[in-house]
This record gives structure tokens, C-alpha cells and sequence, in this order.
């Protein structure tokens, strides 16, 4: 377990504390520096943050909610160990809400076209130089598109569910702009789902964005399985030294 921390300031507000130790704590997850099944202490954080349990545990509490860790009340904390299957079932239920939405888009009169897709061109419908190259950013524009596409379609519950499943393939999802083929594809992948879209030819939308989404989902997998086995490895080879 390698957790990051900073010294906080006197000044912060204790609200402040517990929303940078839930950031910091996210981002250690998300870049394994926290591996699944590690656990720690609510004062083992307080202690590298320099900050009181009270906005830690808060912290804790609001991870927990949202499924990244899992706590045991008489041994501490833990991340929750990757579970691929559950993974699975949110990017099938996100491959449905988008399928409708791009059926729904598709049916609409071309006259109807929806300011959300002139957004989306503007962003993917751009010559090779014009195309970004931080992966981060990508990643985050790539979810959304996603989330507009669904937005677009008008039904707010659609989108409400779309958005809670995009923040929790997030942690895996994002992995796929670590290399540099698989941005270059998706500027091209989600060009050619807006053509048909804005086309309306509905069929060839829909399978374009699935089979878009199920490359990219059998991506992630190989690139976390890596990734998880990378840093488990250096663990291994350079165990933290406890005084």
C-alpha cells in the first residue's frame, strides 16, 4: 500500500479536509497506488494527511457509498477487490441506455437536430492535427460523449442512470486512453457513430457504438489486469518500511 498525502494547512476548513482526502484517496485507487484488497486505518490516513479522523472518516464513509471501499468495524478499512463481473453488468446496462438513445436520435426529423450533436462534432469532427493527445483529457471528453448522446435523447432518468453508471466503470474505464492507438481510434470511432447518427441511419449507429464500446470494455480489462499485476509486483520488490 503506497497512499500519498500532503501537510494541510491550519486554515482549511474541515469541510475542505475531507473533500481533498476523498479526492486524494479516489485518486490513489484510481491510479493504484491503493490496490484492491489493501486495507488501513482510519489513523494511518489522518496521520499522512496530518489532519483528525473526524474529515478522514468522512472521506471513508462517502468512498464507501460509492463502492470503492468496504469497511470492517473492529479491522479498519478496505479497498474493494476488482470485481469483473459487476463491471460486466454496468457496461451492459450502459450499452442499452446508449442504444436507445441513439435509436431515439435517429427517429428524430433532421430539421430537429439536437444542439448537443453540433457540440459533439465540433469536439470529434476535427482534422488529425486538431485532435488532443493527453489521454486524461480525452477520457474525459470520450465519457462525455457518451453522456451527451444520452442526454440528447430527452429522457432525464436515462440520463440520471448513465451518468451513475459512467462514474463507476470510471476507475477501469479511463485506462483506455493510456496508449496512444486507442486515442487516435476513438476520435475516428466516434466519427464515424455521429456520421451515421446525424445520417440517421440508426441500425449502423447502433452497432458501430456497440461494437466501439465492446472494444473498448476488452481493452480496459487486459490494460487494469496489467496494471494491477505491474504494481503488485513492485510492491513485492520494494515492501514500505513501517517505523
Amino acid at each position: 500500500m503506497q497512499l500519498s498525502g500532503a501537510p494541510s494547512s491550519g486554515k482549511e476548513r474541515p469541510e475542505n479536509f475531507a473533500e481533498r482526502i476523498y479526492l486524494q484517496l479516489k485518486d490513489d485507487i484510481f491510479e493504484f497506488r491503493l490496490l484492491p484488497g489493501d486495507r488501513f486505518s482510519e489513523g494511518e490516513i489522518a496521520a499522512r494527511m496530518a489532519v483528525s479522523r473526524t474529515p478522514v472518516r468522512q472521506a471513508l464513509y462517502r468512498l464507501e457509498r460509492e463502492g470503492y471501499l468496504q469497511v470492517y468495524f473492529r479491522s479498519g478499512w478496505q479497498v474493494k477487490p476488482f470485481d469483473f463481473a459487476h463491471f460486466e453488468e454496468l457496461y451492459e446496462v450502459r450499452i442499452v441506455l446508449e442504444l436507445e438513445a441513439v435509436r431515439r436520435l435517429c427517429e428524430r426529423p433532421v430539421e430537429e437536430q439536437s444542439p448537443a450533436l453540433e457540440q459533439l462534432k465540433r469536439t470529434w469532427l476535427v482534422q488529425p492535427e486538431q485532435r488532443l493527445q493527453d489521454g486524461g483529457e480525452v477520457s474525459r471528453l470520450d465519457e462525455r460523449f457518451h453522456c451527451l448522446l444520452v442526454e440528447a435523447a430527452g429522457n432525464r432518468e436515462m440520463a440520471r442512470l448513465h451518468a451513475e453508471v459512467s462514474e463507476k466503470i470510471r476507475i477501469i474505464r479511463r485506462l483506455d486512453f493510456t496508449q496512444s492507438p486507442r486515442v487516435a481510434a476513438t476520435y475516428a470511432e466516434h466519427g464515424q457513430i455521429l456520421a451515421a447518427i446525424l445520417s440517421r441511419r440508426s441500425k449502423e449507429a447502433q452497432l458501430l457504438l456497440k461494437t466501439h464500446i465492446e472494444v473498448s470494455k476488452a481493452e480496459v480489462r487486459k490494460i487494469t489486469l496489467h496494471m494491477l499485476h505491474s504494481a503488485r509486483q513492485r510492491t513485492v520488490q520494494t515492501p514500505e518500511v513501517t517505523t
